[in-house]
């Protein structure tokens, strides 16, 4: 294992971690109908629907389908720009 091997393997942990992060935060979303922390709940008006973007996102990296990935991001930009419906 030499140096080569050390430096593919922190940006792809880096990259994990991030995922996995991504992940629940949508789960929480979705399952919640709220986001977490003080920015974010600022920042989507729409938390269901944009944690079913989210949760699309590496649904549609893992399926290599770029046509899912485009349903993906329309839908977390809707969780974004929809104003609440109360």
């Amino acid at each position: 294992m030499g140096y080569g091997m050390f430096a593919l393997g922190v940006p792809a942990l880096l990259l994990f971690a991030l995922a996995f992060a991504w992940v629940v935060v949508a789960v929480h979303a979705l399952l919640l109908g709220r986001m977490p922390g003080r920015r974010l709940p600022r920042l989507v008006r729409q938390p269901r629907l944009w944690g079913a973007g989210a949760l699309l996102v590496p649904v549609s990296g893992y399926a290599r389908s770029p046509s899912l990935l485009a349903v993906a991001v329309g839908l977390v930009a809707l969780g974004h720009v929809m104003k609440s419906q109360r």
